[in-house]
């Protein structure tokens, strides 16, 4: 089922105006090169920060064919994973460390989903179905090792 969407027209506006309004910020408060100059760093720096959210929620986890019959409840715990829950972590993460919880509730606030998790994790314990949460260091483990795994065909040609 494929929605259109609702307000495409505003968004596009608001899209251009948000490009207009960012370059004329730059270009009237820096010279030409050093604003070309901040505007790499700062989408290299955002780009960065955006990867090192996602990966540690993704990354290693089970990819599933399209037309595999797991349920959608079992496809969105199955193929993320969540980050342990701190302050600081919820703070860097701005939430999304609950990855498990953001897929099964999409629309949530991000605020909320720390609550969500329990709820989840108790559904989950009780239905026997995998829920993988881990720190920050063992999830770079884990994509590590399934880099390896899957370069492995490639080290031996």
């Amino acid at each position: 089922m494929h929605q259109k969407a609702r307000y495409k027209g505003l968004e596009w506006l608001l899209l251009v105006a948000h490009y207009i309004l960012y370059f004329a910020f730059v270009f009237s408060h820096v010279p030409f090169w050093a604003g070309i100059l901040f505007i790499a760093i700062h989408q290299a720096a955002t780009g960065f920060y955006l990867g090192s959210i996602f990966a540690p929620n993704h990354k290693g986890m089970p990819v599933l064919e399209k037309e595999s019959k797991v349920s959608f409840l079992q496809r969105q715990i199955m193929t993320s994973r969540n980050i342990y829950a701190h302050p600081l972590t919820d703070f860097v993460y701005g939430g999304l460390n609950y990855q498990i919880e953001h897929h099964l509730f999409p629309a949530m606030p991000r605020n909320k989903l720390k609550e969500a998790q329990g709820i989840v994790k108790t559904f989950c314990q009780e239905r026997a179905i995998p829920y993988h949460e881990t720190n920050i260091t063992q999830s770079f483990k884990e994509i590590l090792q399934h880099l390896h795994l899957i370069g492995a065909p490639l080290r031996r040609a």
